[in-house]
């Protein structure tokens, strides 16, 4: 089954290859791996530990591991690989202890054994949900131990179905596997993998670590004020569609965060409100807008110290942003109805601390509820701290 496992990587590889023709990313994708830059890095005999992230989500959860083990070792190197190029664009703008930075090869056999022979590391933490076959069993032949750190499973995964034996594979070959939630170590046993731990979500670790590092914003707190804040972080147009009517009641300020910070996205979104606006670069010392459009990259997780309640895009799409990182200042959370992926959403459903829309309708109502329920922000600062501790729990089984 391994040839057309690789027959099918090389089948996506040339698909991506046909759409970098008229799509940045895919373009970027492919430029990329051309002439990777590990190629041109000695390694040497140095004790490198990598790090395999498919973007830039998995990268910050992986920081808080990363520091740790430079804590330990402080002439341990870390070598990070992304599988998209947003990690690669924009991991300088994350503070962070990494040494050298690439893309992760096509998963070929002939890619994985020139990589592992030319990098040798002494250990790999695949995070949460990457699976490379082809990498991590020619690093199982070399006996580099494997970790796949903050893992996910879902019962309609591959590999739980009857025809998934082969997926299973990949999995046995990982030295231990630790996964968010107790549901996951089920579904792991009952396919005979047994070395795996619950040892929670590691970002949760990070958020909480973001927070107590967080630095003040003058244009920030110029805008607040003293209104209530509602933040809406990481929006897509379909989130924004439904919003539009919705802030222009809002009796309060609102700090809109396009996932799409481009000049025609932008102007779509101010073409579509009916409050006045302001963009984050142009704001100035007397602006009294109601909206405040962020039009930057990176004061996102610092906003939310002045927030109130949050918005969460992507909902709709199935692309659930991150709801951790509002939560960890005590904002509840609300999202668009497709979040089945995120099991951290799912959570603060249960637990009364965050909520899941599919309409105007329910939306108003949310925050309504959320505005007169004023011990929420209680609850969910003492429910994130309950579910810290992550990263100590993975460098003891270690």
């Amino acid at each position: 089954m391994r040839p057309i496992y690789t027959f099918f990587v090389r089948l996506y590889s040339w698909v991506v290859w046909l759409l970098s023709f008229r799509n940045a990313k895919a373009k970027k994708w492919i430029e990329g791996r051309k002439h990777p830059t590990w190629k041109k890095h000695s390694f040497s005999n140095e004790n490198w530990h990598w790090f395999h992230c498919a973007s830039l989500g998995e990268f910050d959860l992986a920081l808080p591991l990363m520091d740790a083990l430079k804590e330990q070792d402080p002439k341990l190197k870390i070598l990070v690989t992304f599988f998209s190029p947003s990690g690669m664009d924009f991991y300088h703008k994350r503070n962070h202890r990494a040494d050298f930075f690439s893309y992760l090869p096509v998963d070929t056999i002939s890619n994985a054994r020139a990589f592992l022979h030319h990098v040798q590391p002494k250990a790999a933490f695949f995070i949460k949900y990457e699976f490379w076959y082809n990498h991590l069993n020619e690093a199982k032949k070399r006996n580099i131990p494997l970790y796949s750190v903050s893992a996910n499973f879902r019962a309609n995964q591959t590999f739980f179905k009857w025809y998934g034996w082969n997926s299973r594979k990949t999995l046995n070959l990982f030295t231990h596997i630790f996964v968010q939630y107790e549901a996951s170590k089920v579904l792991l046993n009952r396919i005979g993998i047994q070395q795996v731990s619950v040892a929670g979500d590691l970002r949760f670790d990070r958020v909480m670590q973001n927070k107590s590092k967080a630095n003040s914003n003058e244009i920030l707190t110029q805008f607040k004020g003293d209104s209530t804040l509602w933040i809406i972080g990481s929006s897509w147009p379909k989130d924004e569609e439904l919003l539009f009517a919705e802030i222009a009641h809002f009796k309060g300020k609102v700090l809109l965060a396009p996932h799409d910070i481009k000049e025609t996205h932008l102007q779509e979104i101010e073409n579509g409100l009916n409050s006045d606006y302001v963009r984050y670069t142009e704001f100035g010392k007397y602006t009294n807008e109601k909206v405040l459009i962020l039009d930057t990259i990176g004061h996102l997780m610092n906003a939310y110290q002045y927030g109130d309640f949050a918005y969460i895009g992507g909902g709709f799409s199935g692309n659930l942003h991150n709801t951790l990182e509002p939560a960890a200042f005590g904002l509840p959370v609300i999202f668009g109805p497709k979040h089945t992926k995120f099991p951290e959403a799912q959570r603060f459903i249960d637990e009364g601390l965050g909520f899941s829309i599919s309409n105007a309708n329910e939306l108003n109502a949310v925050i309504h509820k959320i505005q007169t329920h004023t011990d929420l922000k209680t609850k969910i600062t003492a429910y994130m701290e309950s579910n810290t501790g992550v990263l100590k729990r993975i460098l003891e089984k270690l």
